[in-house]
């Protein structure tokens, strides 16, 4: 599979965004024009058990997807964190995986001080690791 390139401001941003939570999963989406990544939308996980699950606020999430749509980008990924295990999709992640055409991120707190980014297509609860480039 061909390596998709992220944005250093982007990856910044979700690594942030990751570390601002620490004991909660934080999620979003990522829009793009022309294929590239350009803006992070962070969106409440509003999960009963936010330490081991996300469910994005679904308000916050159709404002994001109009947005997206005003702004002439389209949905390139979704992300969340996992506090703590490994920056790899769940067994609920891949049953939930509802978009076939995104990339799904996964960062994980989980490190010895250094956080952890993974890329995935899930399609068909099929999980395909995809490498990453900063750029």
């Amino acid at each position: 599979m061909n390596e998709i390139h992220l944005p250093r401001t982007i990856i910044n941003r979700l690594l942030s965004h990751a570390q601002s939570s620490g004991d909660a999963e934080v999620c979003g989406l990522i829009g793009a024009l022309n294929g590239q990544a350009t803006t992070l939308y962070p969106i409440p996980n509003v999960s009963t058990d936010q330490r081991h699950r996300f469910a994005m606020d679904p308000h916050a999430q159709i404002a994001a997807m109009r947005q997206m749509r005003e702004a002439g980008e389209e949905l390139f990924a979704i992300y969340h964190s996992h506090p703590d295990s490994p920056a790899a999709p769940s067994a609920t992640d891949i049953t939930e995986a509802a978009y076939p055409g995104a990339l799904y991120l996964v960062i994980s707190l989980d490190t010895q001080g250094v956080l952890e980014l993974q890329g995935f297509y899930i399609r068909n609860a099929e999980v395909m690791p995809v490498p990453l480039k900063v750029v």
